[in-house]
């Protein structure tokens, strides 16, 4: 931690939809020195431990290695951690409960608001973003920006556009660049763009310079205007999962973590004025636990950011990792079922 922000570095084999690298990023958060150096230690021995002798000791085979997820992998995965989660519902509820009066006093009396999604993927949250700003502001027209680096991603969000019957009076202008390249080109073209409101959701888990581009981005705010971020919450099972018990996962995990607390951190640092919501999430990993489970593989490789986690880590690994999922900190048990925290705190940055 430096100035507030956590320092991270690009990690070779794992991706940063925001930076430009190639393979998924997942929810990890940057290691200690000596708990990193471990680690390594620990992970080149998990090659050794692939070479295993045979049931009939006629000799050694190689089982599969563990690696990262592509791209389509962790779309996949993803796909069914929302499924059995409730992180969409937990931001309905936020949209719902504190969003309209957040957006209430967005453009102080002008005949336009200026609205800038970084990392908005598909455009469903974006999209209901806007409606609750319409209902706030009826009549006054939207202009809003999109930054986004997954052509397939903004294509998706375009076909949703055109599909809606509800956005008069909203223009769109898509970006298809990583946040850091629109911050460079912003930079270097010096661009004076101000917005009325800012939202990054979920997003700074795949950037380089947390505190760098929190205040570039607060810095394009205007008069009146709020920065949105939304994030994990310190107190979620994955903050708990990696700060306590982070020899049960695998070298496949790299990636850059932080929560909420992190965030506040940089924020009291950066001088910034802010409200904090804390809103409860679940995700139902009981599957995970059943060997050879279809749905609790996808959980696995989602929680580890590793291809078929269940067939290709060792067992003292998987069962370490089973253990320490269902330590209190990490999930609850209702009704038979394990459920795992994923709560979300929405963070309101005041211009």
């Amino acid at each position: 931690m430096e100035d507030g922000c956590l320092q991270v570095t690009v990690f070779p084999k794992g991706f940063c939809s925001m930076n430009g690298s190639t393979l998924p990023v997942v929810r990890a958060i940057n290691d200690d020195g000596d708990e990193y150096d471990a680690r390594k230690t620990r992970d080149a021995g998990l090659v050794r431990d692939r070479l295993m002798t045979s049931s009939n000791s006629s000799g050694l085979h190689v089982t599969r290695p563990m690696r990262g997820l592509t791209v389509e992998e962790y779309a996949k995965v993803f796909k069914s951690f929302l499924d059995h989660s409730t992180e969409h519902q937990c931001m309905e509820q936020f949209n719902k409960e504190v969003l309209p009066s957040i957006v209430t006093s967005l453009g102080n009396g002008k005949s336009s608001i200026d609205v800038l999604g970084v990392g908005s993927g598909t455009g469903e949250q974006d999209l209901k973003m806007i409606k609750i700003i319409q209902a706030q502001h009826p009549g006054i027209i939207i202009k809003n920006e999109v930054i986004e680096p997954n052509p397939q991603h903004i294509l998706a969000y375009k076909g949703a556009v055109r599909n809606s019957s509800s956005l008069k009076n909203v223009s769109f202008t898509w970006h298809q660049l990583t946040s850091m390249k629109f911050e460079k080109q912003a930079k270097e073209q010096n661009m004076q763009k101000k917005y009325d409101f800012i939202h990054l959701i979920q997003m700074l888990y795949r950037v380089e310079d947390i505190r760098g581009t929190i205040k570039f981005f607060h810095c394009c705010l205007n008069s009146y205007a709020k920065l949105l971020i939304i994030i994990l919450s310190g107190h979620s099972g994955w903050a708990s999962l990696w700060k306590k018990h982070r020899h049960c996962l695998p070298p496949t995990d790299s990636g850059h973590y932080i929560t909420a607390d992190d965030i506040k951190a940089t924020l009291k640092g950066l001088g910034l004025t802010y409200q904090v919501y804390e809103f409860p999430s679940a995700w139902d990993i009981t599957e995970c636990f059943t060997d050879g489970d279809a749905i609790g593989g996808h959980m696995l490789d989602f929680l580890t950011g590793t291809k078929d986690f269940m067939n290709t880590a060792p067992d003292g690994l998987k069962q370490s990792l089973w253990q320490a999922l269902r330590q209190p900190e990490c999930s609850t048990k209702k009704d038979g079922r394990i459920l795992f925290r994923n709560d979300l705190t929405m963070i309101v940055v005041d211009s």
